[in-house]
């Protein structure tokens, strides 16, 4: 039974993972000529039961230089447990460092029993598209719509 138990959260790990996957891959990315593609690394602690909470810190690494940010989101739907994420990726369509800064959407959900895979899709306001992905340590039965803020940190 157990052995059969960790097949499956292995199964639906991976295959959230493809999902995840195949939505970047679908999503159009093509940005203009003044738009460059950075490079994002972040680590995000959640927490939750209903509605979740998160923070975290990250860095972009944007034309040649390295931007601290912050993160901290509301998640509304089926959350529960905590987790700590280390998740890596990049974003696109920013025209100006400050376009990175602002307010994204995403919906999504996941699945973690002791370690599993995040993933996520964000698009803030200034056009600017986020894909994260990586391993997750902790307890969480996800699926929501999340609301995260990014803001640049005093070096």
């Amino acid at each position: 039974m157990a052995s059969r138990l960790h097949v499956s959260r292995l199964h639906i790990s991976r295959l959230i993972a493809i999902a995840l996957l195949v939505l970047g891959l679908a999503a159009p990315g093509t940005p203009s000529f003044a738009q460059a593609t950075g490079q994002v690394h972040a680590r995000i602690v959640k927490a939750g039961l209903l509605i979740g909470g998160g923070v975290g810190r990250g860095v972009l690494a944007y034309r040649g230089k390295s931007y601290a940010f912050k993160i901290t989101g509301l998640s509304f739907g089926i959350t529960v447990g905590a987790t700590v994420g280390r998740l890596d990726g990049w974003a696109s369509g920013i025209g100006e460092v400050e376009d990175f800064a602002g307010t994204y959407s995403s919906v999504g959900g996941g699945f973690a029993l002791v370690g599993g895979v995040n993933g996520v899709q964000l698009r803030n306001e200034k056009g600017v598209t986020i894909l994260l992905q990586g391993p997750k340590a902790g307890l969480e039965l996800a699926a929501n719509i999340s609301q995260i803020t990014i803001a640049f940190r005093r070096q």
